[in-house]
Formats: C-alpha cells, sequence, structure tokens
C-alpha cells in the first residue's frame, strides 16, 4: 500500500494522478501547511526537507521495510517502476522521458512556484521578482509549444511521466493570467 502524503498543491496532484493512472491503491493523508503540519517530526522522518508530496510504500519494489520516497520526479519514477508503466524501458525514449521531467522539476516547478507566489500570493507587490517570474514562465511555454507542436506528448509520441509532472504546472497557468489557447495553441490542444 502506498500512503501519500499531500496537500491540494501542482506538485501534490502529480502524484495523485500518477497513482491513479497505474492504478496502484494508496492512502491519502492530507497535510495543512498554513498549521506547519509539515515541521513535525513524524513527517521529517520520511522527508527531512520538510516539502510536500512524498510517499511510503509498504510493500515496496523488492520487498523488505517500508520505503520513503521524496521529490516529486523521484516518487514518479519509483512509482513507474514499481508498475513498469508510463517510463520506457528503451534508452532512446526513456531518456527523451527523463530530460523533460527533469525540465519540469528543475524549472518549470520552481519558476511556476515563484511566478505564482508573486503575482498571486506576496503580501507586498514586487515588480521586478512578478516580471522576471512571469517572463520565464511565458519562456517556458514557448519551448513547450515548440515540443508540443512536434508531438503528440511532451516526451514524444507516448503519454508519459513528463506528462504527469508538467500538467498540473500548465493547468494552473490561467492563475496567472496565461491564456494557452490564445498564445499557445499546441500546449492548449496538449
Amino acid at each position: 500500500m502506498i500512503q501519500l502524503h499531500t496537500v491540494p498543491t501542482p506538485n501534490g496532484h502529480k502524484i495523485s494522478i500518477m497513482l491513479e493512472e497505474v492504478g496502484l491503491p494508496y492512502d491519502v493523508i492530507p497535510y495543512d501547511i498554513t498549521k506547519g503540519d509539515q515541521f513535525k517530526p513524524e513527517y521529517l522522518a520520511i522527508n527531512p526537507n520538510n516539502k510536500l508530496p512524498a510517499i511510503v510504500d509498504t510493500d515496496p519494489i523488492g520487498g523488505g521495510n517500508p520505503i520513503e520516497v521524496f521529490e516529486t520526479g523521484a516518487i514518479l519514477i519509483y512509482l513507474a517502476e514499481k508498475t513498469g508503466q508510463l517510463l520506457p524501458t528503451d534508452p532512446q525514449t526513456r531518456y527523451a522521458v527523463l530530460k523533460w521531467l527533469m525540465f519540469q522539476v528543475s524549472g518549470m516547478g520552481p519558476m511556476h512556484g515563484q511566478a505564482h507566489h508573486f503575482i498571486r500570493y506576496a503580501r507586498v507587490e514586487q515588480p521586478y521578482a512578478r516580471q522576471r517570474y512571469f517572463s520565464e514562465v511565458q519562456r517556458q511555454c514557448r519551448v513547450m509549444e515548440k515540443q508540443l507542436s512536434q508531438h503528440d506528448y511532451i516526451a514524444g509520441p507516448d503519454y508519459s511521466i513528463a506528462d504527469i509532472a508538467c500538467w498540473p504546472w500548465v493547468r494552473a497557468l490561467r492563475l496567472i493570467d496565461i491564456h494557452l489557447k490564445q498564445d499557445y495553441p499546441a500546449l492548449y490542444r496538449w
């Protein structure tokens, strides 16, 4: 059984989507980050970096003791390898998926998260930060638009963990006033 320690954010949604797609049974363990739940000792034992989501697999690959996995890219890879789904095994397509997964976890997530913070949540308006992160999100949208104008899915012809990683952040673009239908038609189609 998978224990999903999560919050309703794009990063949390990635793992929920993955678990549904691969059909693994799981229990949701919700956290309230406004109350500091992520700093409780029992959660820090799972993820010492206090970020959500994380999983605990009580029936891990290879058997043995439960495995804790944190960082969404690592969780997606773990679940794909556990089920043999959504991460190809042949090197050409596998590394196409992994490079787009890394694009999301190293660029999209952090940049989109900062854009959302400065545009929607910052208590003091910071025009430089707003523009800097908004421009970076637009640049990333152009990168994805080019890729998706040539492929059905972000890493090529097949749906994969790269799509699962990217979609929750793309879905949230409307919240920072980026309109896919008019500005990024391939991204909108995807």
